[in-house]
């Protein structure tokens, strides 16, 4: 699918931290891929301006969705001011509940601030049902005759997601309105690629000086799109034609720059006590949230080459709180405390901290993220990368991008004077052109439960079974259909085979999807008989094999005889399937991957 009957495409970056959108005219993308617009959000008495506004979402005390983003942070600080806040359902940074996930069930809830649940499916399609209809309104505001039929909309994920959880989010934008047919789903750090292809050079901080051709054919280099919540990884080399081919499968870990927010609380808690943090987060909404506010502007000014104080603003009721239950100032307290002696200050509503405290608030996820990139360039395929690619709203974070390019000097560090929105704009140009992607690698082996003939001499006799026409199979059997590492090519179905009922009334064939880490499984039930983990969750237990979801296939009629001939893809942003009967015409068939 690409914009060709589409007048416009429209890229929403559902964020964990923050989500924005843009879009662009195909007569506009024609002219500039960049050109797009985008939307300024406001927020709070203090006037922030943003490109992105917070990914929250607020709903009335009967359920009933209220406001999203800025608007909602804002108004629920202002009940929370009147004591009015207890029965209304505030989400923020839910995002991370389908990171590794891998059995996600459709009803599951998600936790409001007050400890109420509501169903995920709501919570993230008000959210993406609010950014598509605002946007919606400014397309028309340009077009007055355009109709919603007419716009492309492409949802955001990150490439090391499962299955399950784009799935989820295809269902969520389906939800909030959204036709099936008028939807796409971009890998972000391949949207944000896409981006870079098309910036001009002097657009790039470090593109400058000889030799800079990292989208010349051949060329190959390193995707490091860092998020509010995950950091996600693709390598990418250049084909003869431009278009792109992944040269190693997506990869990446939740070390995003909430991580650093983490930390900061973390060292508040250290500081004035677990329960006085937890009781101010409780009884004082308002700052609280201007407390994460200032800390998101202030934290973007911090640098490596900082060497005095940084004063950080800090409302006056954490203080208040604090005395309330220590019977004095957290400032008397911190000058008894030989931890902070002449490292931290507390002055009303001033925290002044040492550049060092300061700069190792992000010292534990810009660890792991350089951590995993030099075991990440030691693989065969990416060595030959010669450009790291930083891109994503925390790749604007100094420390973080000089950490990396302290680490790589004998690799070319650009990063995009539009970092922060590289990700939504480039999701634009996806829609355009999602062929300039040719060649993906599998994360996982793909297969199906299937039966075949039972060999004594190679089969467990516990995996015998005798069908009723006397056939004796073995079950349990992977039957693969992609190989992990395999680099598959997009557009083109990876597998195709004929499927036929087994009964007279049949009218629909149940295929069980598996996928696993071993290139060569073979049973969907095995063993692993190695306790080595790299880090995913749903893998870290004894199964050399997870069940990743159903497939389902229409048959329509009565009788034996009757069959499906079956077209798997691997190669998308999505699981897709298409089936035909004896007749040649389409049959539904669909992945079923969530509970």
């Amino acid at each position: 699918m690409a914009a060709d009957n589409h007048l416009i495409v429209a890229a929403i970056d559902f964020g964990t931290t923050f989500s924005g959108y843009a879009f662009s005219f195909l007569h506009e993308y024609k002219k500039d891929p960049t050109k797009c617009s985008t939307f300024t959000w406001s927020a709070g008495s203090g006037g922030l301006q943003s490109l992105k506004t917070s990914s929250c979402v607020l709903f009335d005390k009967h359920g009933n969705f209220h406001s999203c983003g800025f608007t909602a942070e804002d108004k629920y600080s202002d009940l929370a001011l009147e004591d009015k806040h207890h029965d209304w359902l505030f989400f923020k940074r839910f995002k991370m509940n389908l990171y590794k996930q891998i059995g996600i069930k459709r009803d599951f809830k998600l936790e409001a601030d007050n400890g109420k649940q509501m169903d995920a499916m709501k919570v993230f399609s008000k959210v993406i049902e609010h950014l598509k209809d605002h946007l919606v309104e400014k397309c028309k505001s340009q077009q007055t005759s355009l109709d919603v039929d007419d716009i492309l909309f492409v949802i955001t994920v990150p490439a090391i997601w499962t299955d399950p959880a784009k799935q989820f989010m295809r269902e969520a934008a389906e939800m909030a309105g959204i036709v099936e047919n008028n939807l796409m789903i971009a890998l972000e750090p391949e949207a944000a690629s896409l981006f870079c292809k098309h910036v001009p050079i002097e657009m790039m901080t470090g593109s400058s000086g000889k030799g800079f051709n990292a989208f010349s054919p051949g060329s190959a280099y390193i995707v490091l799109d860092a998020g509010g919540g995950t950091i996600d990884i693709t390598v990418h080399q250049v084909q003869q034609n431009g278009t792109l081919k992944e040269i190693h499968k997506a990869n990446g870990g939740d070390w995003g720059g909430t991580k650093v927010d983490e930390a900061f609380t973390a060292l508040l808690e250290d500081i004035v006590g677990k329960k006085v943090m937890e009781k101010f987060c409780r009884d004082h909404k308002y700052d609280m949230l201007e407390l994460y506010r200032t800390f998101e502007v202030k934290k973007r000014t911090i640098t490596p080459d900082s060497d005095e104080k940084i004063t950080f603003k800090v409302p006056i009721s954490l203080n208040e709180t604090f005395m309330a239950a220590n019977k004095c100032e957290i400032k008397y307290f911190l000058k008894r405390n030989p931890k902070y002696k002449d490292q931290i200050n507390w002055l009303g509503d001033k925290l002044r901290m040492s550049a060092n405290i300061a700069k190792g608030l992000f010292s534990n996820s810009v660890d792991q993220i350089v951590e995993h990139l030099k075991n990440l360039t030691q693989i065969p395929a990416v060595k030959k990368a010669k450009y790291i690619l930083m891109v994503g709203g925390y790749s604007e974070s100094p420390i973080l991008r000089d950490a990396v390019i302290a680490t790589f000097k004998n690799k070319k560090v650009i990063v995009p004077n539009e970092a922060g929105l590289s990700v939504l704009k480039g999701a634009v140009i996806f829609g355009h052109q999602p062929s300039t992607i040719r060649y993906r690698v599998s994360k996982y082996t793909y297969g199906i439960n299937s039966l075949i003939d039972f060999d004594e001499n190679e089969h467990d006799w516990s995996r015998r079974i005798e069908t009723s026409t006397g056939d004796v199979l073995c079950r349990g059997i992977f039957s693969k259909h992609v190989e992990i590492n395999q680099q598959i090519e997009v557009g083109i179905p990876q597998v195709e085979k004929k499927y036929s009922v087994m009964e007279p009334d049949q009218t629909k064939i149940t295929i069980q999807v598996y996928i696993s880490k071993d290139p060569d499984p073979m049973f969907v039930d095995e063993k692993r008989n190695d306790d080595s983990s790299d880090g995913e969750d749903w893998f870290d237990k004894e199964e050399k094999c997870i069940h990743l979801g159903e497939l389902e296939v229409n048959i329509p009629g009565h009788g034996l005889g009757r069959s499906a001939t079956v077209a798997m893809t691997f190669s998308g942003t999505e699981l897709k399937v298409e089936a035909k009967n004896e007749d040649g015409e389409y049959t539904e068939a669909s992945f079923n991957l969530l509970e």
